[in-house]
């Protein structure tokens, strides 16, 4: 039987059994206490990568990836995000994605971080709502 997004992200986390899982695991509990609706998924799966965790809310919110010397978490529609507290340092050319490398040591701004995610979800629905109103004209 496939293991469901949440057990595919729980396997992840424990197979990191060191500061990135800790890190992943609590970027993961931020998201959710930030969207109690955000909905989890895993795609991308290869045998090279093994899938990345995804979390979406009326569309991408964020990718949750580990490097060896990095926690990786791409905001699909970053460059079009405020980010008043300057978590977004990496990726910082693109037109559209914006990511926050989180290296060991790293104290992440929760109250910030969940503000992020906050409105990446009000950026998403803005957008669903839209192409709702495009269509109907």
């Amino acid at each position: 039987m496939e293991k469901s997004p949440a057990e595919k992200i729980d396997s992840r986390i424990r197979e990191y059994d060191d500061w990135r899982g800790a890190m992943l695991e609590e970027i993961r509990q931020l998201i959710h206490a930030a969207d109690p609706q955000i909905v989890e998924e895993w795609k991308w799966e290869r045998p090279s990568t093994g899938g990345v965790p995804v979390w979406s809310h009326d569309g991408g919110i964020c990718t949750g990836e580990i490097y060896k010397e990095v926690v990786k978490l791409t905001f699909f529609k970053g460059a079009s995000l405020k980010d008043p507290k300057g978590l977004f340092n990496s990726s910082l050319a693109g037109n559209v994605r914006r990511a926050i490398d989180i290296r060991e040591g790293t104290r992440l701004n929760k109250t910030a971080f969940k503000a992020l995610i906050k409105e990446a979800v009000v950026y998403n629905k803005a957008a669903v709502a839209q192409k709702r109103a495009a269509k109907k004209k």
